[in-house]
């Protein structure tokens, strides 16, 4: 199959990638696109409000959440890759070969998997033949126990050690380096300050010499802000937190950034460009 091309950043602002989980459980929207019709509905939404590529999931990546099954999975997100991948990019959120592999013959362009390829040993030789782009996330292991996994001598120089064998053992099995994008993995086996500790490492992370995705998008350490009385906001009103991220991330330049509410993040991009752009 012949190789894709990464999606291009534009010059003055990250891509936005907007997410489209086709789960019962997600932590962020519990199941509103649960439903195929809902699911390309949403995706169509996204669009309108500017995303660049959507990220389509049938697997819920929340800390204890269950596994589906590898069919179930691929009948949650097949049928939403194939009506809207002549619209946009598609991206599949998966860490199963057999669910992305799937997705890629029906027009899927990248890959974002999660597990970097350890949840399953035969993504990376997959994606190698397909000539598929591949999101490889900071991982160390399965919902339901990741936040046991927390102990770090240095969060930000271990996530690099690890992101960066990763990525060589990527392209030991045939990725192309320009198709692989590196995710430090915010909100997956980190504590809230350490996920604010990564955060602020972005600029280390984009030193690995790969396009970087980070994904903020209204993951429980943003919880507190904002808030008030210093309680957790839910997850569908961390929006606002997670449009200021995405100023930190526009400023460093980073490849694409994963949300949930695209609009608010396409303007914090806007304001990042204009202040750029100003003379």
């Amino acid at each position: 199959m012949t190789a894709r091309s990464l999606p291009k950043r534009p010059a003055d602002r990250p891509l936005v990638m907007g997410v489209v989980n086709v789960t019962p459980d997600s932590f962020s929207d519990g199941g509103r696109w649960f439903d195929h019709e809902a699911a390309i509905a949403h995706g169509r939404d996204l669009i309108a409000q500017g995303a660049d590529i959507l990220d389509v999931g049938g697997e819920s990546t929340r800390p204890g959440a269950e596994r589906p099954s590898a069919q179930d999975e691929q009948a949650r997100v097949l049928p939403v890759v194939e009506a809207l991948a002549a619209d946009v990019p598609i991206s599949v959120d998966t860490m199963r070969a057999s669910v992305a592999h799937a997705c890629v013959e029906a027009g899927a362009a990248i890959v974002n998997d999660v597990s970097g390829g350890l949840a399953d040993p035969e993504m990376a030789t997959m994606v190698a033949e397909v000539g598929a782009a591949y999101v490889a996330m900071h991982w160390r292991g399965h919902s339901h126990d990741m936040q046991t996994r927390t102990q770090y001598d240095d969060v930000v120089e271990d996530v690099l050690r690890e992101l960066s064998e990763r990525r060589d053992a990527l392209l030991d099995s045939g990725i192309r380096p320009e198709l692989l994008v590196l995710d430090p993995g915010l909100g997956f086996a980190k504590t809230a300050a350490q996920n604010w500790a990564v955060l602020r490492a972005t600029p280390r992370f984009m030193e690995l010499g790969h396009e970087l995705l980070v994904g903020a998008s209204r993951k429980s350490f943003l919880g507190p802000v904002g808030s008030v009385d210093g309680s957790p906001l839910p997850a569908d009103r961390r929006d606002a937190a997670t449009a200021a991220v995405s100023v930190v991330l526009a400023q460093a330049g980073v490849w694409a950034i994963r949300v949930h509410e695209v609009r608010s993040t396409m303007a914090a991009c806007d304001v990042v460009g204009s202040l750029r752009a100003a003379r």
